[in-house]
């Protein structure tokens, strides 16, 4: 681990340039919050979008990236209760804190401050690339189809998009007993999400037009809103939660009867239900892990959709 000045993280200076790393100070902990030292840190292509959008929102440049983040806790601030050093967690994105890499300093860094309230404890014995994924990956596509959606058996329910986020989704939902459907362009993971357990495959949404799901989880949102909200059943409902692109059609007279919502990251609790399911690996996401140096060539893969599944950084050790 380096230390003092020598601490590094990888930043984001503004629009059209690329993400640079940088010596940064090291952080001291306030009241409620904790230093952690990271080891683990997942890629997400929302990394890209705030480094393509974000600049106009973001309150301070260079703003360090990284949203999905594990390690070990190395500094306690005054008041943190319950949580000790070397305490291994993971820390929820949507939580008290404002999101990291937007709003705040995130993980890609060799350390990052969170708030206590945002902790996940990660069971003995589960990776923490794993317990990484499972602080956004995971509890998004968690929270969306199971909390939001309530995915349950005798369902039969649609996955739109068998990513980063749709693996983990499908698995989660496959796992209640629901008959699972997934709509995925990229056929080279088409076995990947047979062998989750899913029932039919398309390449194209539009396909389930009048099948009458119960339930179908947007992740891709290239304007599949609508091919989903024409796959449900009067009654049923559609999760958004993919943003591929800024603003979707929608055909007025097909929302008539049927439900839509947007699910946003999840809570601690999502996380820890996450990590349960993979330490009993019940959920097996397919990801690569990169070396911290590699980050930046990371993100340009994900910006040229060059990654199947995830990519984490693994570093610290």
């Amino acid at each position: 681990m380096t230390k003092g000045s020598n601490l590094k993280a990888w930043q984001f200076e503004g629009t059209g340039k690329p993400i640079s790393l940088n010596e940064v100070p090291e952080p001291v902990p306030g009241p409620g919050e904790v230093v952690i030292d990271v080891k683990a840190a997942g890629l997400c292509h929302s990394d890209v979008m705030y480094m393509e959008v974000g600049e106009a929102s973001m309150p301070f440049l260079p703003m360090t990236q990284g949203h999905e983040n594990a390690g070990v806790i190395s500094a306690l601030g005054a008041g943190v209760e319950g949580w000790n050093l070397g305490d291994v967690v993971g820390v929820c994105t949507s939580g008290a804190r404002p999101p990291a890499g937007m709003f705040t300093p995130g993980g890609f860094a060799d350390k990052f401050l969170a708030d206590a309230r945002d902790l996940a404890r990660v069971p003995e014995g589960l990776d923490l690339a794993l317990a990484a994924l499972a602080t956004d990956a995971g509890m998004t596509s968690y929270h969306a189809i199971i909390k939001e959606g309530g995915a349950a058996a005798g369902m039969k329910v649609g996955v739109i998009g068998y990513g980063g986020l749709g693996q983990f989704g499908t698995r989660a939902a496959v796992l209640t007993g629901a008959e699972v459907h997934v709509a995925e362009t990229k056929e080279s993971v088409w076995d990947l999400a047979r062998a989750a357990g899913v029932v039919d495959l398309v390449r194209d949404a539009s396909e389930w037009a009048g099948k009458g799901f119960d339930l179908v989880v947007d992740y891709a949102g290239f304007d599949t809103t609508n091919k989903a909200l024409e796959a449900i059943k009067r009654g049923g409902k559609v999760v958004q939660v993919g943003l591929g692109k800024p603003t979707f059609t929608v055909n007025t007279p097909t929302m008539l009867g049927r439900t839509l919502v947007g699910s946003l990251g999840g809570t601690v609790q999502d996380i820890e239900e996450v990590f349960a399911l993979l330490l009993a690996r019940e959920i097996e996401p397919e990801y690569t892990e990169i070396g911290f140096d590699e980050i930046g060539a990371g993100l340009d893969r994900l910006r040229n959709n060059e990654v199947t599944g995830r990519l984490v950084a693994r570093f610290g050790d």
